[in-house]
């Protein structure tokens, strides 16, 4: 390995301001990730020109990779900057922010869309009052063991990067949420609000807008079965949408 390592960073100052590249030169330390770079820029902003500049602006918090936060596209894939290792990239490392996202500033992006998704499917278990209400009902085993799966998500946001169903011209809310659905169903108490959550899945901007790219199980970094729960969920909404047609 180089003593230096080389980044060519897509920056951008703001929403409005056009986009530019800058590259920098880093010290090599072992054991790098690319987290580890960035800060080596944020102490001293000097381009690879030797010219003072800004510190490049990234979002960071976990460092590994449980928050999500550092998710942005590395080497023309989306992936978490802190389990990304200096050693195992090709240079220039290349650093672009997400694109499915409204941009904040250079590398940091506002994923509150998925969040707001969340919202929309009522991923949550509803608990009336806030009293010890003792041990809850257990999982069966089976079910625990895919559930488990599906609750590792971080909501770091490379599912939407890659889904092309993900775009300006569509509402759709993800594959994440989606997962998210069947988690919260499969939980003993949370199945009370099942109906709830098919219901929102139903909407405009729901399950119907994916177009089985499959793209999204390929990129989870949690390998989530994400496909397999679109499926299943396809297969409920139809019957729940069967169920509420025939009641009317």
């Amino acid at each position: 390995m180089a003593d230096k390592i080389r980044l060519r960073i897509r920056r951008q100052a703001s929403p409005q301001d056009s986009p530019y590249w800058e590259e920098f030169e880093v010290e090599y330390e072992p054991n790098m990730n690319v987290v580890s770079a960035l800060m080596a820029i944020q102490r001293n902003p000097v381009n690879a020109d030797g010219k003072p500049t800004t510190p490049v602006v990234w979002e960071c918090n976990c460092l590994e990779e449980v928050c999500g936060a550092c998710t942005m596209i590395i080497n023309g894939k989306v992936r978490q900057a802190c389990s990304a290792l200096v050693d195992r990239l090709a240079q220039p490392i290349v650093l672009q922010p997400l694109t499915k996202f409204p941009l904040i500033k250079d590398l940091k992006v506002d994923r509150s869309v998925m969040f707001e998704n969340l919202k929309k499917v009522k991923a949550w278990i509803p608990i009336d009052g806030f009293f010890d209400l003792g041990p809850g009902p257990r999982f069966p085993e089976k079910t625990r063991r895919w559930a488990y799966e599906l609750s590792r998500c971080m909501t770091c946001g490379c599912c939407m990067e890659v889904c092309p169903n993900v775009n300006q011209r569509s509402n759709f809310i993800g594959p994440a949420a989606i997962a998210q659905v069947r988690l919260f169903n499969a939980h003993p108490t949370g199945a009370m609000h099942k109906e709830e959550r098919l219901d929102a899945l139903m909407e405009e901007g729901g399950i119907a807008e994916c177009g089985n790219a499959q793209n999204c199980v390929r990129a989870c970094p949690k390998q989530i079965p994400l496909t397999t729960s679109i499926a299943e969920l396809n297969r409920e909404t139809v019957v729940h949408g069967l169920k509420r047609w025939l009641s009317k």
